[in-house]
């Protein structure tokens, strides 16, 4: 029998909030984040917003050990991982030794870490580089702080497709589920906004240099011209369906029913986007068909080219403007590898509450033929929903989430 595998905690971090209900709240009331860099000086740079966290104090939430070798983003993925369990009500010490696992995904790693160390050795020297430096700008930092923090010592990886890496992370986890591992916690916090970091994406060629937050990062509009950058992401609790239900779980919020991950061929070949393979076997891994679909929450590049494939694969699958689409990482800006596992957070709650999200300031341009939730929070019935996420160098991936099902559970199998 396959094993089902449900989620049962979130832990978020985004620029609209730090936790379930802020974020949540904030999403529906449209509330945008995008606003002028104030973590460095980027008046010298041709793009200058960002969706930033505010008033995020680790050392109220984390040990004073931890500190001195954890990169911003590492000390957010620790305080998420940290509510995502307790949304969950699990403790890891109540479980056997290799009971949970951690699977994460990485953008760029520990850039403002990097950055600091990289000035010292510069400036003053090899003798003032921390010896953190060997990890703490790792990719896979996050993954085995967490573990460390939490003596989790299940199955644990990092995954690394840029954006469509948040989605590969929780379907890794739901793969070492199904061999056996009752829990993983999964999904990605990315967080690189430092000049370091900056530079690198500049160099990437896809940032919007618009200086009105409101206006700045708009997919699927014809006044598109790159997107605004963010940090943050969500870390997920993903288990053995079976085992939430014995130990009572608090929440399921949902259950990830279906996943796959494709690459575009080679530029120049003519062959297509490989975007509407991914949807296509994701649907059918789910067992379902495309008018089973509810809402599609969108990779949202706001690059034209990009945009272009985008909806036009939506359209393929679902037919023009035939489901609900959105992106309220619009009010967050991109979060590299942790803007899918929030946008499956998303999604969930959306199950949970009956409504869809908007996408915010975004105009759709008629030619992409979307029905794109836009203005205000949509009500709606919504038992599945389709997550899209596209990465630098042609990763796709798309992940279904659906409504909790029934659970048939035998009793004399251990908790």
């Amino acid at each position: 029998m396959t094993i089902r595998t449900v989620v049962t905690g979130l832990g978020i971090a985004s620029p609209t909030g730090v936790g379930v209900d802020p974020y949540w709240q904030a999403t529906l009331r449209g509330r945008t984040a995008i606003a002028p860099i104030t973590r460095f000086d980027a008046s010298g740079y041709p793009a200058t917003l960002a969706g930033e966290i505010t008033g995020f104090a680790p050392e109220q939430e984390l040990p004073d050990r931890l500190l001195p070798q954890t990169d911003r983003m590492t000390r957010l993925a620790l305080v998420s991982a940290d509510r995502a369990l307790a949304d969950a009500a699990l403790t890891p010490a109540d479980l056997g030794p290799y009971d949970i696992g951690v699977i994460t995904a990485s953008h760029s790693g520990g850039f403002e870490f990097g950055e600091k160390e990289l000035r010292a050795l510069w400036s003053q020297g090899g003798q003032f580089v921390s010896a953190y430096q060997s990890f703490a700008w790792f990719y896979a930092v996050n993954s085995g702080q967490i573990s460390i923090r939490n003596k989790l010592r299940g199955p644990s990886a990092v995954v690394v497709s840029d954006q469509a890496g948040g989605l590969d992370a929780l379907a890794h986890a739901r793969r070492q589920v199904r061999k056996g591992t009752p829990v993983v916690v999964a999904g990605a916090v990315d967080a690189s906004l430092c000049s370091w970091g900056w530079v690198a994406q500049l160099a990437g060629g896809r940032l919007s240099t618009g200086r009105d937050p409101q206006h700045a990062y708009l997919p699927f509009d014809q006044r598109a011209a790159g997107h605004v950058p963010g940090e943050g992401g969500a870390l997920l609790i993903v288990e053995d369906a079976a085992h939430a239900r014995r130990r009572q779980a608090p929440h399921v919020y949902g259950e990830i029913a279906g996943h796959a991950a494709t690459t575009d061929p080679a530029p120049g070949t003519g062959r297509p986007s490989g975007l509407v393979r991914a949807v296509t076997l994701a649907l059918a891994e789910a067992g379902v068909d495309p008018t089973d679909i509810d809402v599609v929450f969108a990779d949202a590049a706001a690059v034209p080219e990009l945009d272009q494939v985008e909806a036009a694969a939506i359209s393929t699958v679902f037919g023009p403007r035939g489901v609900p689409v959105t992106a309220p990482k619009t009010m967050t800006g991109r979060l590299y590898s942790g803007a899918a596992p929030l946008d499956v957070a998303a999604a969930l709650l959306s199950i949970r509450d009956g409504v869809i999200p908007p996408t915010v300031n975004s105009d759709p341009a008629p030619e992409y033929e979307l029905d794109l939730v836009t203005g205000a929070p949509r009500p709606a019935q919504v038992r599945t929903a389709l997550v899209l996420a596209r990465g630098h160098g042609g990763f796709n991936s798309a992940l279904v989430v659906r409504a909790p099902q029934p659970v048939l559970v035998s009793t004399s199998h251990p908790c």
